[in-house]
């Protein structure tokens, strides 16, 4: 009678079910996903994280242009820059180390721009570079061109200068032939002369008044004995040239 009195303890199907367990293990609470912060990977942090990029430009450009207002650098600007004087004055102040350190930080600091440059402006590199080799297959027909026409300036020398060169040699020879015949007229004139006269110095008195006329004929062929003579000369050059085959002497300059 005591045990059927005794209120029943209530089993395990019928606890309560605990909100916060539930909510814990798949209810609504769990599908809220809580933003992650924007200092974590994932969160709002990756715009910053985009941005450093252009963050690290400026303070690299900032760094640089420190480096060009430093009295250490700014040296190197000069347009009469001297390595011989600038280490002469760095071993004179003997501060080599220092200035061995802050050159390897101007370097580095250079090369970080240099790098951020690149970077920044590569689609602009790319299209120089292919500007250039356009430039050097224009330059290479620019070339071949003027290896062209420099042919044909050979060829044109070979038939205009040559000929030109052998009419100037044959205008000298014929100005000497010309000089060497006049020679030989008068030549021939004054052994003529110099015939009749013999024959009319033997005729006696009856021919004085021929052979005084023939002696004044052969007076006057003494009066062009210069010209002769540079006839004779014309004649003589003439004769080794035809025999060398040159053609440089002109008889029309040469008489000085």
């Amino acid at each position: 009678m005591h045990q059927a009195g005794r209120e029943p303890r209530p089993g395990r199907s019928g606890r309560r079910p605990n909100s916060a367990s539930s909510a814990g293990r798949g209810g609504p609470a769990a599908d809220a996903i809580t933003p992650a912060p924007a200092n974590m990977e994932g969160g709002d942090g990756g715009v910053a994280v985009a941005g450093r990029g252009a963050l690290g430009s400026g303070a690299a450009a900032a760094t640089v242009r420190e480096l060009l207002q430093d009295e250490c650098y700014s040296a190197f600007l000069n347009e009469d820059f001297d390595v011989k004087t600038y280490t002469s004055q760095s071993i004179h102040q003997a501060v080599i180390a220092e200035q061995l350190a802050k050159l390897a930080q101007g370097i580095s600091q250079l090369d970080k721009e240099l790098h951020l440059q690149v970077v920044a402006r590569h689609e602009d590199l790319l299209a120089q570079a292919t500007g250039i080799e356009s430039l050097e297959g224009v330059l290479q027909l620019m070339q071949t061109r003027i290896g062209a026409l420099q042919g044909a300036l050979d060829r044109m020398k070979a038939k205009i200068v040559e000929p030109y060169n052998k009419i100037v040699a044959r205008t000298a020879q014929l100005a000497r032939l010309q000089v060497a015949c006049d020679l030989l007229r008068r030549i021939i004139r004054i052994l003529y002369l110099s015939k009749r006269l013999q024959g009319q110095l033997q005729g006696g008195s009856r021919e004085i008044t021929k052979a005084a006329q023939s002696l004044n004929e052969l007076g006057e062929g003494k009066g062009h004995e210069p010209s002769m003579q540079m006839a004779s000369r014309s004649w003589e050059l003439f004769l080794a040239d035809s025999r060398q085959g040159n053609g440089s002497f002109n008889p029309i300059t040469s008489r000085n």
